[in-house]
């Protein structure tokens, strides 16, 4: 899709389509919300786009994902992710490495689960399900959609303004990136088994 497609629908429906394509993103429709986030980004640093209104649109399309998933989780519990989750990419494996996951540190994986694909999609549904507060996890996951929008979309913003981007080459970018996180994930745990040992 070229950048004349992405602005052709956002003229057509308004920065609505940013919020849809975000708030299904986070629900567990697949969709490469960080390469969303990025060339919403490099369209406002071309100033194709309001950064204000794309970002509004984008904070709130993921937030209400985060709170629709909790909902889901608290009301239909695990049976139905059990039943429906595989049609929106939420294998019995994803699920086992989740709750793993989010055992350890119930804070920090909602906080923090933006930035891993298939974590953030799950962590709102286990949040429900295991019955976290609503206040708490509606705090944090206000904090979390901050910090993985903001920066997300200031990086295309200012990659916009200085580079010429290829919006082709934008879902590559978020593939080496999120590779490049996984190589800092694991040289961590490697030096931190090395310490221990």
């Amino acid at each position: 899709m070229n950048i004349e497609s992405i602005l052709h629908y956002i003229n057509l429906y308004g920065y609505a389509v940013i919020f849809v394509c975000l708030f299904f993103g986070i629900v567990g429709i697949p969709a490469p919300e960080e390469s969303l986030l990025f060339l919403i980004g490099v369209l406002c640093g071309r100033h194709k786009l309001s950064f204000e209104y794309g970002l509004a649109a984008s904070i709130l399309g993921v937030f209400t994902g985060m709170l629709s998933a909790y909902a889901c989780g608290k009301y239909l519990g695990y049976p139905f992710i059990k039943k429906f989750g595989k049609y929106v990419g939420i294998t019995d494996e994803r699920w086992q490495k989740a709750v793993r996951f989010y055992s350890k540190n119930v804070q920090k994986t909602i906080l923090f689960g933006f930035y891993l694909p298939g974590l953030r999609q799950i962590s709102p549904y286990f949040a429900g399900i295991t019955q976290i507060s609503f206040r708490k996890f509606g705090l944090l996951s206000l904090l979390g959609t901050l910090a993985w929008t903001i920066p997300v979309m200031s990086a295309g913003f200012f990659a916009g303004k200085v580079f010429s981007i290829n919006p082709a080459y934008i879902p590559c970018a978020g593939i080496i990136s999120f590779l490049l996180f996984l190589s800092f994930v694991w040289l961590r745990n490697k030096r931190r088994a090395r310490l221990t040992s």
